[in-house]
């Protein structure tokens, strides 16, 4: 799963594997094989790189790679009480 933004800026989470094609024109189009259409802020390079990074930590040996950094604050803070 990857984290885009609509252009009215509300975040979004699209699955990765569902991405058909990127259309580049002056806005950045997200197709997914469904045929659903999604404009977003990101450049397609961008949503590329993002894809490439969701694949990276699923191929990662390290299974703590899967969760973000954010989850791990968490964790450790609670732990800590």
């Amino acid at each position: 799963m990857i984290r885009l933004t609509r252009l009215n800026h509300v975040p979004m989470i699209i699955n990765a594997d569902l991405i058909e094609h990127i259309d580049m024109t002056p806005d950045t189009i997200v197709t997914l094989t469904s045929g659903q259409k999604y404009t977003v802020l990101e450049s397609a390079d961008e949503v590329v790189d993002k894809v490439i990074v969701f694949r990276q930590k699923l191929l990662s040996p390290d299974p703590t790679r899967l969760t973000s950094a954010r989850e791990h604050s968490s964790e450790s803070e609670s732990q800590g009480r």
